[in-house]
């Protein structure tokens, strides 16, 4: 689905008509510049290749630098490929296009994809919601162990997906259906209902929903 990238602002709260409370997240998206694009003809599949935030040449590698003077684009620090969906065109975009939030508009449904916050080697209470021991009537020790993980016997081993300690968060995390509460065409600002995965100033791609 076509899109944007962006970086998240933080969270805040705005009222609605009515008075209620709306808490959203508010990410600074675009604007965005068709770098390239991918065809059928040429790359076996279709895509806008979109960049944002320009940087210097000083910032950027060689072969990269070699792919930004081919298309005749200034240079950018991220670059991300965004597919049509089944109503969607990629002949609608040129080359060197510039693409800006106001592609959103209020009410429509979004996903949102980042990189969620990495919080470390954690145990089972923390990565999973395990409850953890009673706290009285001889349990010691193990408070916030897993418990009992295997078998005396058959098939004496331990399953694969068995819910462990282990490695927590800083993985690629796509929230869909999040609703567009507000749209700030003048500073590039889009306000979605709801949280978004990563910390302040994380890299995020808004994409379209039909």
């Amino acid at each position: 689905m076509l899109g944007l990238i962006g970086k998240k602002i933080g969270m805040t709260q705005i009222f609605d008509p009515n008075g209620k409370v709306i808490p959203v997240t508010v990410i600074k998206a675009g604007p965005c510049q068709v770098v390239c694009k991918r065809t059928l003809e040429d790359h076996g599949y279709e895509a806008l290749q979109l960049g944002f935030e320009k940087i210097t040449e000083k910032h950027v590698t060689r072969p990269l630098m070699g792919h930004f003077k081919k298309y005749g684009s200034p240079a950018y620090r991220y670059l991300r490929e965004f597919r049509p969906s089944y109503d969607q065109v990629i002949s609608d975009y040129e080359v060197g296009a510039e693409i800006k939030v106001d592609m959103f508009a209020a009410n429509e449904t979004v996903t949102v994809i980042s990189k969620s916050k990495g919080r470390g080697f954690t145990g089972v209470m923390k990565r999973h919601g395990f409850a953890g021991f009673m706290q009285s009537h001889g349990v010691h020790e193990s408070f916030r162990g897993p418990g009992s993980i295997g078998q005396c016997a058959q098939p004496s081993r331990i399953f694969k997906g068995t819910k462990l300690p282990g490695q927590h968060g800083n993985a690629r995390v796509s929230v869909r259906h999040l609703r567009v509460v507000q749209v700030d065409a003048e500073q590039g600002l889009i306000m979605v209902k709801g949280a978004v995965p990563g910390h302040r100033n994380s890299l995020v791609t808004i994409h379209k929903e039909h």
